[in-house]
């Protein structure tokens, strides 16, 4: 198991930040064991870690404040969205001030004409795409959860649509963000495309909260496809359904999404979703487009499939049965639960080029099953990308030695095919340790710009890079 390093605590600090935070926020400042503790690791298997108090600001200059209260002290800060993030990113090391975001949750402005929207980072996808649907637009980043657009970006999140649409780095126009120092920034304006300086926008997507506290996004929008076809094929073996992967790609065939399922992850499906699913690898694909034209994408993916073995093949335009089969895929999480009851899931994800793909997926296959794990994978094929859901008994040591070992294996083979430790989880605490392996000397280049632009060290301590 990742034991999470605790760093110094600056103890007169702490209990000075809160003392004058309190005086400002009141009841938004809570100190109670319980909430600070929901404020710590979340979703991860790391050792909680909790700060030690959580406030709940409204405004963007009520975010500087509260950095430049931190600043003074030397204190800690550490963002916090829905807490649905992988890595420990929302854990508190060296304790300090954890800044819940979630009341900064207002839609700001949409430029239907201009295809984009600004928002406070507390607005979830969800939220905003229910506000766009009666203007014909959506966001197109879909990481699965229903996550804060703020941690979205902090984290460079992507998901099922990013064969398309790309990752959150392609559709961030714009920020404003609270910098170390309590300073507010504005790295871009609403333009497409700029050459004006350094490309702060994409310094601090992805930035995990090292760097400053994003509080205002503008993002890309695009207009809501006339027309959805979903479909879906089984195939004999892994290597199989990521060969007519790369065909489809390579024939230039515009797939919205194309994700996969090992017969692991399909059964669960079958049994959680009461879908009746061939128990093989499986893939699931969407179209957008015309009318004509997501049938015709649809019956060119049939006919690679074909060629490379795909069987079960069939499409689908009917909103209830494409919610159906998408709603499978979103709810794998809870489905693989099913497959060990009393388990705990640990997440992990690595990306590597699409050749790469089938044999990467199947040695991670064969690791599981020889250190007798239970491990169901789904991957964002289209691009790579690949989850393995360890379903562990966390009250077994030996248990939760097997899953370190094979999570820090899995990095490692990934990294050595030119591929990533992770495509889309992000480093936080959990996967730092093999960001020097991916990166080498480079890290020490993001130390340095760590180091310039937060000297004291507050900003999310602890996470990506050693200072």
């Amino acid at each position: 198991m990742v034991q999470a390093t605790s760093l110094p605590r600056n103890e007169a600090g702490i209990a000075a930040a809160i003392e004058a935070l309190s005086g400002q926020f009141g009841d938004r400042l809570q100190t109670g064991q319980a909430i600070c503790e929901q404020h710590g690791h979340t979703t991860t298997w790391i050792t909680n870690q909790a700060p030690d108090a959580v406030v709940f600001p409204a405004s963007t200059e009520e975010v500087a404040e509260i950095v430049k209260v931190c600043a003074e002290h030397g204190v800690p800060v550490i963002p916090f969205g829905t807490g649905t993030s992988l890595e420990g990113h929302v854990n508190a090391p060296a304790g300090g001030i954890c800044v819940d975001m979630m009341r900064m949750d207002k839609i700001l402005a949409v430029h239907a004409e201009d295809l984009d929207v600004v928002v406070q980072p507390g607005v979830t996808r969800e939220q905003l795409n229910t506000y766009l649907r009666d203007q014909g637009l959506f966001f197109p980043i879909d990481p699965g959860a229903n996550a804060s657009l703020g941690g979205m970006a902090a984290t460079r999140a992507s998901g099922t649509n990013a064969v398309r649409y790309g990752t959150m780095k392609d559709n961030v126009l714009a920020l404003e963000a609270v910098m170390a120092d309590g300073g507010v920034i504005r790295t871009a304006q609403r333009a497409k495309k700029s050459s004006a300086g350094y490309d702060l926008t994409r310094l601090l997507v992805g930035s995990e909260g090292t760097l400053g506290l994003i509080t205002e996004l503008t993002l890309k929008l695009q207009g809501i496809p006339e027309a959805i076809r979903s479909a879906r094929c089984s195939f004999r073996s892994v290597d199989d359904a990521c060969r007519a992967v790369m065909m489809t790609i390579q024939y230039g065939i515009p797939v919205a999404r194309i994700e996969l399922l090992d017969a692991l992850s399909v059964r669960a499906a079958n049994a959680y979703s009461g879908l009746d699913l061939p128990e093989t690898p499986l893939l699931l694909l969407e179209f957008h487009g015309s009318d004509a034209g997501v049938v015709e994408q649809s019956d060119m993916f049939a006919s690679i499939a074909g060629e490379f073995g795909g069987f079960d093949i069939a499409a689908t335009s009917t909103p209830e049965e494409r919610s159906k089969l998408w709603q499978a895929r979103h709810d794998m999480y809870w489905a693989c639960l099913q497959l060990r009851p009393g388990a705990k899931g640990i997440s992990t994800d690595v990306c590597v080029p699409i050749s790469k793909l089938a044999e990467c997926v199947a040695a991670a296959r064969e690791k599981a099953e020889n250190m007798g794990l239970l491990a169901p994978m789904v991957g964002h094929v289209g691009d790579g990308n690949f989850h393995a859901l360890l379903l562990i008994d966390m009250d077994s040591d030996a248990e939760r030695q097997k899953a370190d070992e094979y999570i820090g294996w899995l990095n490692e083979m990934a990294i050595g095919m030119d591929g990533t430790c992770t495509g889309e989880h992000g480093i936080g605490q959990g996967k730092r340790p093999y960001l020097q392996q991916e990166l080498g000397e480079a890290t020490r280049y993001m130390a340095a710009i760590k180091a310039a632009l937060d000297p004291e060290n507050i900003m999310n301590p602890g996470k990506i890079v050693e200072m």
